[in-house]
């Protein structure tokens, strides 16, 4: 992180304007200095750079685009790049990190704009999805250029991520993922990231009291990215406004499957793939088909003969019991203010 003094003051962030904190400021020098220090001997493979936001969004981008071209000509540093772009940053600006960032990425933080508003009055959707666009455009554009000319520079060739914070506002699951299936219906948009929210300024009261991070709900949501990303499934098959939050106990695989008890059983010799990945316990390249057996407390004759009732319980772990009673007693207590 270039610095943490920033211009803005996002009740959800630690380094908002209006904390006393301190603060520190790296110069551009020093951060490749850092970088490349860590880098010769074997530290580190590449970089994350990120700032708070200076005076404007042009000035601390400009400095981050320094480091990263400095780094690529001067240094010669052929690690990877992870550039963060900020929002509101010209466009001439995102063009120049582009040519030197492996990935770029803006944060949309809270899924809708109205609760995004509340907690950070300053910032709007429209200043994330303006910088999104125009990383797109460069990436689209660079690809028909490097189609006629082969030697044509590279631009952000590992597309660009983003990231949303979970727990922090009232936002359901169902929210959060339409959200990021709406993303990943973008050529570029290679990865939506989840953060759990930490109660750092718990004196706020537009936000909730909590006493630990959710995370098992943010690795659920983790699960149910992969389930849209790689196993063909729609929002609306995981999340419905029946079950508008995933469910904490078992991953939301499963949780189909035993919302669903008419699609099984399968026959894997007859059913297609797209079947077979619905199937708890088969992925996209390895296969594992454990049958229920006498090992529980009352022997299975038939799997034809379990009601989703009597299955559920079988297949959560104590351990994964307690951990979900644990996050589901959390005080999510939203004041109003």
């Amino acid at each position: 992180m270039l610095t943490n003094y920033c211009m803005y003051d996002c009740a959800y962030c630690i380094n908002r304007r209006s904390n006393d904190i301190k603060r520190a400021t790296l110069s551009v020098s020093e951060l490749e200095e850092i970088t490349m220090e860590f880098y010769r001997r074997n530290y580190i493979e590449g970089l994350f750079l990120s700032s708070g936001v200076v005076r404007n969004p042009d000035y601390t981008m400009e400095r981050l685009t320094a480091i990263a071209r400095d780094l690529r000509t001067i240094h010669r540093f052929n690690g990877y790049i992870h550039l963060k772009s900020i929002p509101g940053c010209s466009q001439e600006l995102l063009n120049e990190a582009g040519r030197y960032a492996d990935r770029m990425s803006v944060n949309i933080e809270i899924p809708k704009e109205e609760s995004l508003k509340l907690l950070a009055p300053e910032k709007d959707h429209k200043s994330v999805f303006t910088p999104m666009k125009m990383i797109q455009q460069g990436v689209l554009e660079n690809k028909e250029d490097r189609k006629k000319y082969r030697h044509a520079p590279r631009f952000v060739p590992a597309g660009q991520s983003t990231q949303m914070i979970v727990g922090a506002t009232k936002e359901s699951d169902k929210d959060i993922l339409t959200m990021s299936s709406l993303l990943y219906g973008q050529p570029t948009m290679r990865r939506v990231y989840y953060s759990g929210y930490v109660s750092v300024n718990t004196y706020d009261p537009r936000l909730p009291i909590l006493k630990q991070p959710p995370l098992v709900r943010e690795n659920r949501l983790y699960q149910a990215d992969w389930l849209l990303r790689f196993y063909h499934f729609k929002v609306e098959e995981i999340v419905d406004d029946l079950h508008a939050n995933l469910d904490l106990e078992v991953d939301p695989k499963l949780a189909w499957a035993l919302r669903h008890p008419e699609a099984f059983p399968v026959d894997i010799n007859t059913a297609d793939y797209e079947q077979l990945l619905r199937v708890p316990g088969l992925g996209t390249k390895s296969i594992t088909c454990n049958e229920l057996t006498s090992q529980f407390s009352q022997p299975i004759i038939g799997i034809n003969e379990l009601h989703p009732e009597r299955l559920r319980p079988l297949l959560i772990s104590k351990a994964q019991q307690k951990r979900a009673a644990e996050e589901q007693q959390l005080t999510l207590d939203f004041k109003e203010g």
